[in-house]
């Protein structure tokens, strides 16, 4: 790794690429999808928790059962975009798309 003048940063691009491939290939891509699937995951599970709700419950809002929600907490199950925006809507959230 590669420090980063006098901030105490490390640039671990080399590292990186040599245990996934050069960015933008198709193995960076598939573990980058990997640790959004993950993050988003982590997102519903805390936001599940957040509005004090179960898995049985919050399974229960939208239709489903309490194993898809488990599944969907931890990055077994991706769920479709509807599926998603259910389980969005039925936290009391909202799903807000920005121009970067």
């Amino acid at each position: 790794m590669k420090r980063n003048g006098k901030d105490n940063t490390f640039d671990v691009t080399e590292h990186l690429e040599k245990k996934f491939g050069p960015i933008g290939s198709e193995t960076w891509r598939a573990e980058e999808d990997r640790a959004w699937e993950e993050y988003n995951a982590e997102i519903l599970r805390d936001a599940r928790k957040e509005a004090g709700l179960t898995q049985s419950e919050l399974a229960e809002r939208i239709g489903a059962d309490k194993a898809y929600i488990s599944k969907v907490e931890n990055g077994h199950t991706i769920p479709t975009v509807a599926s998603f925006y259910r389980i969005v809507s039925a936290l009391g959230m909202q799903v807000v798309i920005t121009k970067g």
